[in-house]
């Protein structure tokens, strides 16, 4: 096939259509490539339900293996799975998910030992040059006696990994719907949840990578809205929804109403900070709400603000030695967890933190949900630079207002801020709004847009 990678090849992994864009002969390539850019010995491989992972994982494992390398195959799993067998045995890893692409998509997350990321600046954008020289002629062959494939089976022991970092076992019962998307969560959180104090309900819990029931990415609202109402048909204490390849976790609590995921990023940092002494550090991305700062210095935390996307709060949270890390995507990272994301700790917190208490999950947010919010909404424009140009002339010099650009324009005043943000792969400007109430949230947010799309 004729491939262009520089559509295959984003900023933090490999994603596009299968086989239009990329096929099994290709992720062979990436397979060599990917050993010899690590100068790994021995990889974790790992793959999701979609009809094409298994052979996509596959041809990477023999791509790895005739280089020398041995492929432990891990099988079925969600990425933060995949991040723990990384972590925990100390090798190199590829993740075959698309996460919440639609069926026809497939992709590969890779880290290095111990789960460190492998972005453009961290060894992909090398992964993606030496697949383009090999495109037409194939590998060159290698000299060393070609690997071992085996298979092994994590999900107990991710299970019981993610169970001693959380305490469970003293909370109240609690009957929590999950819906996994038919995702991953439909194959972990059984295992995760076995003998603890809880009623689950599960939704679409069934394996199918063509997503029957509904797109399995829990951000959009109309992704969530079979959640909440079965949470309020089972008057439940709380939902759960996981992405496809459950690595993000959203949640709705009693009403079946949304709860941000800043408010969770706020809650899990009290509660990381309450365990380590009431000491440590915090990253949170730009566009998490003023709360999280808040809670986390109110817990004897200190705060780091960082650009939005995972390499850099990884970075950064190995830079620091930081505790823990959020994004308003739905992300949490633990250093307790290789520095990597995983929504079923975080998870777990949230059922620790509500089982601790007897109060509803309303009332325990509140204190975290102190502003209002825009959500981030999506602009397609013509020109990113100039749009964003606009912006900046016109708020610069106005008094009491400040800028930065840490990751596209944020201006803050006493009681509002907003960001704007190029996306990397599609002509579109994200704006994240949020105020002290709800009507200054509105103009300012109303402001901003009609700068964008003016």
């Amino acid at each position: 096939m004729t491939a262009d990678l520089s559509q295959l090849v984003k900023a933090y992994d490999v994603r596009g259509v299968v086989p239009d864009q990329w096929d099994e002969t290709l992720a062979e390539l990436f397979g060599a490539a990917f050993v010899q850019v690590t100068g790994a010995d021995a990889i974790v491989t790992g793959h999701d339900m979609r009809p094409s992972s298994p052979g996509l994982s596959r041809a990477f494992a023999r791509g790895a293996a005739a280089r020398g390398v041995d492929v432990t195959e891990i099988g079925l799993c969600s990425t933060d799975q995949l991040y723990y067998a990384s972590g925990a045995f100390g090798l190199a890893g590829a993740m075959f998910t698309a996460s919440h692409n639609p069926a026809q998509y497939n992709g590969i997350k890779m880290c290095r030992a111990g789960a460190a990321p492998v972005g453009q600046d961290t060894g992909l954008s090398e992964i993606r040059e030496l697949v383009e020289s090999w495109i037409d002629s194939g590998a060159p062959t290698s000299d060393a006696t070609p690997g071992t494939i085996t298979q092994r089976d994590t999900l107990e022991d991710y299970s019981a990994h993610l169970r001693g970092l959380v305490d469970l076992t003293a909370i109240r019962p609690l009957k929590v719907v999950v819906d996994a998307g038919n995702g991953m969560g439909g194959h972990t959180v059984p295992t995760v949840f076995a003998g603890l104090p809880l009623t689950l309900v599960p939704m679409y819990f069934e394996l199918d990578g063509t997503f029957p029931n509904h797109e399995a990415n829990p951000l959009d609202p109309a992704n969530i809205v079979d959640l909440q109402k079965r949470v309020r048909e089972e008057d439940a204490d709380l939902g759960i929804a996981f992405d496809g390849d459950a690595d993000r976790c959203f949640v709705v609590d009693e009403r079946g109403e949304p709860v941000s995921p800043s408010a969770i990023t706020a809650l899990v940092a009290a509660r990381e900070l309450a365990r380590n002494g009431g000491k440590g550090t915090v990253i949170h991305n730009l566009i998490t709400s003023w709360s999280v700062p808040e809670v986390v210095r109110e817990n004897g935390g200190t705060p780091v603000r960082t650009r939005v996307g995972h390499s850099f709060i990884k970075a950064e949270m190995a830079t620091s030695g930081a505790i823990f890390g959020g994004e308003h995507s739905a992300h949490y990272y633990f250093k307790d967890f290789w520095n990597a994301d995983t929504g079923m700790l975080a998870a777990l917190h949230v059922l620790a933190a509500l089982g601790g208490q007897e109060g509803t999950l309303s009332a325990l947010v509140a204190q975290y949900d102190r502003y209002a919010g825009s959500g981030e909404i999506n602009s397609t424009v013509d020109d990113q630079a100039g749009r964003l140009a606009a912006i900046k002339a016109a708020y610069e010099g106005r008094e009491g207002i400040t800028l930065d650009e840490l990751d596209g324009l944020t201006v803050t005043a006493t009681d509002w801020w907003f960001n704007v943000r190029p996306s990397n792969t599609e002509p579109l400007l994200r704006l994240n709004a949020e105020a002290r109430d709800e009507p200054t949230m509105t103009r300012v947010r109303d402001e901003a847009l009609a700068i964008i799309r003016g």
